[in-house]
């Protein structure tokens, strides 16, 4: 296991802060993975999972088995993990700029990219891939982050720019465990989330919030728009989003289940020698993103849940209450769609207009930006 550590830009006089990277394997001696956790600085269940899966990544290193080489950065925000205001953590947006810290990632542009490689592009798609990964990394080489937020940015793309799969481990508020992916990875994902025992799987090509797996299948696509058909280009990188279930579901149980379902998935994959396990059956078909119905408080009030996480609905279901104390009113909000709850609201009181959670849909209805900020 060799160790990186990439100094970030300071911010304000006196602060430093480093972002720490482990490489396993061999660089070029087979596909490359790029593993990262909690972007969101306070999404914790996904930091562990890492943890474990470093362990694990160094005795099969130690033991000679890791075919390709994998790159694994538990702590993907230093940034967000020193933001507390007054007691509470805050670890999804950037204080300085108010920014998401996994939305808005810039990447070189198509058009660009295919000036980069200019006459040296081939009618080997595989061939092809490897020029574009290389002039991916030479442009963002050339870029100029002006503060930290900009500085994590650049380093966690550098990181991945050339990966064959992008694996990005967060966690919602309270919910099941379930993967974000692009149509173009599912085939090659569904491994992973049998593993993982998924109860959802979410599926968008551009779901408009061009979160950080989001947007290296994206770069694929623009640029092999950009060539045409006369210039094959090898099928788009492997890129995931997995939510390690609720902010509350820390345990060592959960996270080492985790960890060896990822490392089952590199096994199959030829990353690591070994045979995998028979997989496991998939616990629910994937659905589209433009498909899950996404509940708003219509009142102000006492939330009162009435749908457990990670159920099964039908259409007409009840899923949560609303009760305001001064009328007496209970307002009782019911789902249109079948399919799984898999992610709802943590604190108990809501706002008019609040989002409450989610229940995935076979059927897509939803246009514009599908995720939230």
């Amino acid at each position: 296991m060799q160790t990186q550590r990439t100094q970030l830009i300071s911010t304000t006089l006196g602060t430093n802060r480093e972002l720490v990277s482990f490489h396993f394997g061999t660089p070029g001696a087979g596909e490359k993975v790029y593993v990262q956790a909690s972007l969101h600085a306070d999404e914790t269940p996904a930091m562990l999972t890492a943890w474990q899966l470093k362990r694990r990544l160094s005795t099969l290193e130690a033991d000679g088995r890791v075919r390709g080489e994998v790159v694994l950065v538990p702590v993907a925000n230093p940034v967000g993990l020193s933001q507390h205001v007054l007691g509470q953590f805050l670890g999804r947006f950037e204080a300085n700029s108010g920014h998401n810290f996994n939305r808005s990632f810039p990447m070189p542009q198509a058009e660009a990219l295919v000036a980069r490689v200019g006459t040296r592009w081939t009618r080997d798609p595989r061939e092809n891939a490897r020029l574009l990964r290389g002039a991916v990394r030479e442009m963002l080489a050339e870029s100029t982050a002006r503060n930290e937020f900009e500085s994590l940015r650049l380093t966690l793309l550098t990181l991945a720019a050339d990966a064959d799969v992008i694996l990005d481990l967060h966690c919602s508020l309270e919910a099941t465990l379930h993967l974000y992916t692009s149509p173009a990875s599912w085939p090659a994902i569904e491994p992973l989330a049998r593993y993982l025992g998924a109860n959802g799987v979410l599926l968008a090509t551009d779901s408009g919030g061009q979160s950080f797996d989001e947007i290296h299948t994206l770069l694929w696509n623009e640029v092999r728009a950009v060539l045409g058909e006369e210039t094959p280009l090898a099928a788009p990188n492997i890129a995931v989003t997995v939510e390690h279930r609720g902010q509350r579901d820390v345990s060592y149980e959960t996270a080492e289940h985790d960890a060896d379902a990822i490392v089952e998935f590199l096994v199959r994959r030829g990353v690591i020698e070994g045979e995998a396990r028979e997989m496991p059956p998939l616990l629910h078909p994937a659905t589209p993103l433009a498909g899950s119905e996404q509940f708003v408080a219509p009142v102000s009030g006492v939330v009162v849940y009435r749908a457990q996480v990670g159920a099964f609905l039908h259409a007409g279901d009840a899923v949560f209450d609303i009760v305001d104390p001064l009328t007496d009113v209970v307002t009782t909000v019911t789902t249109k769609n079948d399919g799984v709850f898999y992610m709802r609201r943590a604190i108990r009181f809501a706002y008019a207009g609040a989002p409450m959670g989610r229940v995935s849909g076979a059927t897509a209805f939803r246009t514009g930006v599908l995720v939230g900020a």
